[in-house]
């Protein structure tokens, strides 16, 4: 089993940042974006500068794609079942899928469509691209951890490893790929939610954490505490689940946190800027449901979950 071509579904900063590499590396023929009539037409003539170069990408319908070897799903998690409605028709008997979505539950969807050996579980982990209109930028790629779970065929996880390494994106393979899993939904749950709610970006972030370092107690350093609770509630809550969730995990999250461009901000706090659905219920709404589920309490998840619906709710009054 060998990958020669992609189908990424999903053009925001991700998927672009994905299709850069494969393209640059692999030629242009081996990936393309698949999207339906209506979004071709509105991509026609689209190029797109990716730090500060310009780059198009071939795009195509389902039907126009011809046989793809991989279909790499970008895209955010409540688009996720109309992407696998619209990818359907790619995936044959030796197709390959992967996530590159956030949360937890995204591989159990994708199994439920297209069966679980196909499936690589995967978490997208370490870079801070961002996408402005046509624009993305990013000083960090990140890396594609990516590992078995029981029911993956491990021919598949081989095939995407030789793939990526060809393709020149950085992976890792986990030994234990659901801790990872879980690992990067703490930092999403913490990261993308505190600075959506909040409105500040990575440097903001710190500066609340230097704040409450120094003794302070005034409200800038109500999103340093917000970001820490939130994720110490995804340790109870992922050591409820069975997963090996802990301190090191969250000290791990800070750490990649220092280590991005101070003045970036994650997806959320993305789609805040440009007035678009967040993916607040893949994270607080799935730490909500758990929660109530192992009889846990969730206050800071609660609260992070009804303030980004509150500012969702005001978009279309600015």
């Amino acid at each position: 089993m060998r990958i020669e071509k992609a189908a990424i579904v999903g053009k925001g900063a991700l998927g672009l940042l994905y299709a850069d590499c494969i393209a640059r590396t692999l030629g242009s023929e081996a990936v393309c974006f698949v999207m339906d009539e209506g979004r071709i037409v509105r991509h026609a003539g689209e190029t797109t500068t990716i730090n500060g170069a310009a780059r198009a990408f071939r795009t195509a319908t389902p039907a126009d794609a011809g046989g793809v070897d991989l279909v790499l799903f970008a895209v955010k998690a409540p688009a996720l079942e109309s992407a696998m409605e619209l990818a359907a028709p790619l995936v044959h008997d030796g197709t390959i899928v992967v996530s590159v979505l956030n949360g937890v539950t995204s591989e159990e969807r994708l199994a439920a469509r297209f069966g679980w050996e196909r499936v690589v579980p995967c978490v997208a982990q370490g870079m801070d691209a961002m996408r402005f209109g046509s624009t993305v930028t990013y000083s960090r790629a990140g890396n594609l951890h990516i590992g078995l779970f029981p029911q993956t065929d491990p021919s598949a996880l081989e095939a995407v490893r030789d793939f990526f390494d060809r393709a020149g994106i950085g992976q890792v393979v986990e030994a234990d790929i659901r801790h990872r899993m879980w690992a990067k939904f703490m930092g999403n749950v913490g990261l993308n939610q505190v600075c959506a709610a909040y409105g500040v970006n990575y440097a903001a972030l710190l500066e609340s954490e230097r704040a409450q370092a120094a003794g302070s107690t005034d409200p800038t350093t109500a999103p340093w505490r917000a970001y820490i609770a939130a994720m110490r509630e995804v340790i109870a809550v992922g050591q409820a689940e069975g997963v090996d969730v802990g301190e090191s995990d969250l000290a791990d999250m800070v750490g990649i946190l220092r280590s991005l461009d101070p003045q970036s901000t994650p997806s959320m706090g993305q789609d805040v800027i440009n007035h678009a659905p967040t993916e607040v219920d893949e994270f607080s709404g799935v730490m909500m449901r758990l929660g109530r589920k192992h009889g846990l309490p969730v206050p800071t998840n609660e609260w992070l979950n009804a303030r980004i619906k509150e500012i969702e709710a005001g978009y279309r009054h600015r």
